[in-house]
């Protein structure tokens, strides 16, 4: 593959060195001819009970909680999931190794306030009842549930006077400095909750730093995991021309995608000025916004009032409102880029969903976005909150080899992104850690 991106496929320092940490920690075996790599054996640690770990997922988040938790259920051990409705998938009930808690129940936001705070309320009852009856010594915590501050203390702690260990899955290090809404009670709960925690995973290098500077998280309890690729959403044989016709875009038609939650630090409003701007030269080139708005209703009414002439000459397509996974592929392969405009970001889910269907991705340079992308490769990074820098990153893609030849580089992104990003590591490095905290526990 001349043009591919093989070359530049290297594995992370910390996948290279997997396999020789998993046998320092005595978790692969040999049966027969064939390595067979146990990270958790419960008989060995002598602990005497069927279900070793509960997955907290707050209730959200359908692409991680699937992605890790299958990647755990293929390497042996049993496993408590606690979720709601969303995540309530078939994979779950159909398999002897998990038991599937949907203590959240449904999460519609088209109910009365009473009953929200009764759901909510339901929950947490259900949520304590489970801890204190369950036989699980780890508790991963993937999400927080509503009342953040409640849920950084005092369920922490609860967990822990329980005897639980804490594992936390920190995909913001600080939320709140991201949404521009930072406070000192904040910072402060979020460092009571990564001290209460036994051990941290985070998506980046730079999430470690941070967490190690602001919070004074310890190197020793903070382990650095890959980002697992989207496996959460189906793919059909659906081609790019059927999706435009599904869509309505004409097949020659140049078209970018925005998709996920429209909330202001994922910067919208950049790309709607840079497609506007690139609009006056280029009648062929499409935008789709599909996501759902956010809380922040003033927002929004920006939004919706900068792109309401482009949606009345069809140049935009809006769909504002939560794209089920059925549905998200269409999207996804009528694209011929994905945008992500971000102000600020730790790393996006968007990203790997993007990568997952083959698309080339455009990024602001914020974050770590910028490690996850081979410059004209798989995309191109450009300066964040400059519509003028984004409108130039967009043409000079349209007018690249990437885009020229994309339906064969596709599958290559797709691959490199695979291998990178393989939910495999993800999950034998999650094990391993567990395997640590129950030995330290039970030696």
């Amino acid at each position: 593959m001349p043009n591919g991106i093989e070359p530049f496929a290297e594995k992370k320092k910390g996948q290279d060195n997997l396999e020789g940490h998993l046998e320092e920690m005595n978790v692969v075996s040999d049966r027969g001819s064939e390595a067979v790599k146990e990270p958790l054996n419960l008989t060995v640690l002598g602990i005497d009970c069927d279900i070793a770990v509960a997955i907290l997922t707050g209730g959200g988040d359908r692409p991680y909680a699937f992605g890790l938790t299958t990647s755990l259920l293929s390497k042996g051990p049993r496993l408590d999931v606690i979720g709601s409705d969303e995540l309530d998938f078939l994979e779950f009930r159909n398999n002897p190794q998990v038991r599937f808690f949907n203590l959240r129940g449904n999460q519609r936001s088209d109910t009365s306030f009473v009953n929200k705070v009764f759901r909510v309320l339901t929950y947490y009852a259900k949520l304590i009842s489970y801890t204190a009856a369950s036989r699980a010594r780890i508790f991963h915590i993937l999400w927080n549930n509503k009342f953040e501050i409640f849920d950084r203390t005092f369920l922490t702690l609860y967990y822990r006077l329980l005897g639980k260990k804490i594992v936390l899955t920190v995909h913001n290090v600080n939320a709140g400095r991201r949404d521009s809404k930072d406070t000192h009670l904040n910072r402060l709960t979020l460092r009571i909750q990564y001290r209460l925690a036994d051990h941290i995973f985070v998506h980046t290098e730079k999430m470690k730093r941070e967490l190690n500077k602001e919070f004074g998280t310890q190197n020793s309890r903070v382990t650095v995991i890959p980002f697992g690729i989207n496996n959460a959403v189906r793919t059909t044989n659906l081609t790019q021309v059927e999706a435009r016709q599904r869509l309505g875009i004409g097949h020659d038609a140049k078209t970018i995608l925005f998709f996920g939650n429209i909330t202001p630090y994922k910067g919208l409003e950049y790309l709607v000025t840079a497609f506007q701007q690139i609009g006056l030269q280029h009648e062929d080139y499409r935008l789709i916004i599909a996501g759902r708005p956010g809380k922040h209703a003033k927002y929004w009414r920006m939004i919706q009032e900068q792109i309401n002439k482009d949606l009345q000459t069809c140049q935009v397509l809006l769909r504002a409102e939560f794209v089920p996974d059925d549905e998200t592929e269409v999207y996804f392969k009528a694209a011929d880029v994905l945008i992500l405009p971000y102000r600020h970001v730790y790393q996006s889910g968007v990203l790997f969903l993007g990568h997952s269907f083959g698309l080339p991705v455009l990024a602001a340079d914020v974050g770590s976005l910028e490690d996850d992308l081979v410059e004209g490769k798989t995309g191109f990074v450009f300066r964040p909150e400059d519509p003028a820098a984004l409108a130039r990153a967009i043409e000079e893609y349209f007018s690249s080899d990437l885009y020229a030849n994309l339906n064969s580089r596709r599958r290559e992104i797709r691959d490199y992104a695979t291998e990178r990003h393989s939910w495999d590591v993800v999950g034998q490095m999650t094990m391993s850690v567990y395997a640590d905290l129950l030995r330290r526990t039970f030696s």
